[in-house]
């Protein structure tokens, strides 16, 4: 029975294909959609590995995050200097990294920071910043840059680069009185750091001297500051946000409520963990809509592998006359067409998760270089494994109506015999 079978299913096999084909698309998307849901948040969540509080002005916590970790969107505020060294000096901080935003080159974001961003800052799995070529600033006017703004732009050690005041693509003003020397470029993180500019603190102090009203004034413009690159810089008056690593977890939430009832400014410190469950939690609907989305395609899939087995009943029907005459029962015949709609489907499946990781494995370098993510290629999760069990068992429930009527078909042809 198991050769004619297959023989039936080879006689068929445009209908075959196409439906084997419909549902290879359906476990295609569905399971993407998963892969790039879950991909996207292990994207977000190793961005800050190792970070116990982000402090920064008074705002909402996940645009906190944001700005200070995704460089999206700007700082309603700033924090001021000695605010900074107050809570940088208390006695449960292990480390402090102090950033500063605001500043472009050619759309790419310029943080201002000190050496300790090189040293302390994690991503993934407690990863450090590896440099891929030269050394980190040791002077005012040296930037090391993100592997993907070296890229890009095609930038090497010793070029020059000028920053603009202002962030984005709309960042008109240009310090060009004062170009920065590439010094260091950052071995590839699949993270915003990809995607920085980094400067020292000393370096942003310098450019905006003379810019204190917003727009370059006659002392930035004359090219006096940019004769002596190196003066002496006087500390930043203000910095956009800071990471807190502490000596102790135990000491979190008592350093957050520190930080949060702060006397001399209004300030907030955030877990990143948490703020990133609360970015997770205004992203749900629009998940949740892309998998009702991507179920209805599977169950329309589905469906219309239905259509082309009951159509195709009718053909069969001199099959399954010559099968009851050669002695074969009704529930064979049951068993049968269950057992075809069954490897249709599983066939199906393969077919999709195998179009899925080759995929993946073609489109990883263009979603790493313009979007920044990462995609793994790793076997199945728990969640995609469940997935493609709740599809073969709607396959299952859905070849059970052309198996029922491949059923009664036969016992009535056999009846009339």
């Amino acid at each position: 029975m198991l050769k004619i079978a297959l023989k039936s299913l080879l006689s068929r096999r445009l209908t075959v294909a196409l439906s084997v084909l419909t549902v290879a698309l359906s476990v295609l998307l569905l399971i993407g959609v998963e892969r790039l849901r879950t991909e996207a948040r292990n994207s977000f969540s190793s961005t800050v590995s190792g970070t116990d509080l982000i402090v920064g002005a008074r705002t909402g916590s996940v645009q906190l995050l944001l700005y200070s970790v995704f460089r999206v969107g700007n700082a309603t505020n700033n924090i001021g200097w000695d605010s900074y060294q107050k809570l940088a000096k208390d006695e449960r901080v292990a480390w402090t990294i102090p950033v500063s935003l605001g500043d472009s080159h050619k759309g790419f974001p310029v943080l201002g920071t000190s050496r300790d961003y090189f040293k302390y800052l994690q991503f993934g799995d407690s990863q450090q910043l590896q440099l891929a070529q030269g050394q980190i600033f040791a002077r005012t006017h040296d930037a090391v840059l993100g592997a993907n703004v070296a890229k890009k732009l095609g930038y090497q050690l010793g070029g020059k680069i000028i920053l603009a005041h202002g962030s984005g693509e709309g960042a008109m003003s240009e310090h060009s009185d004062q170009p920065f020397s590439i010094t260091g470029i950052l071995s590839p993180t699949g993270t915003p750091v990809d995607d920085t500019v980094h400067v020292s603190l000393d370096g942003l102090t310098a450019i905006h001297e003379g810019w204190e009203s917003g727009s370059a004034s006659l002392l930035s413009t004359t090219g006096v500051l940019a004769a002596d690159e190196n003066r002496a810089v006087a500390p930043p008056t203000t910095i956009t946000a800071f990471y807190v690593g502490l000596k102790s977890r135990t000491a979190l939430f008592s350093y957050q409520r520190a930080v949060n009832q702060f006397p001399d400014e209004t300030l907030m410190a955030i877990m990143p963990g948490v703020a990133l469950s609360e970015l997770w939690q205004l992203m749900k609907i629009a998940e949740q809509a892309l998998l009702v989305v991507s179920a209805f395609v599977m169950v329309i899939g589905l469906l219309g592998m239905l259509t082309a087995l009951l159509t195709g009943l009718n053909e069969r029907r001199r099959e399954m006359a010559i099968l009851r005459s050669v002695g074969a029962r009704a529930w064979q015949i049951f068993v049968l067409v269950m057992g075809e709609t069954l490897l249709l489907v599983s066939t199906g499946m393969a077919a999709g998760v195998a179009l899925l990781y080759l995929i993946i494995i073609a489109c990883r370098p263009l979603l790493r270089e313009f979007y920044g993510m990462s995609l793994a290629i790793n076997p199945p999760t728990h969640t995609e494994l469940l997935m493609l069990a709740a599809t073969l068992m709607a396959g299952a429930l859905i070849g059970a109506i052309p198996a029922w009527r491949a059923y009664r078909m036969s016992l009535s042809d056999g009846l009339m015999g």
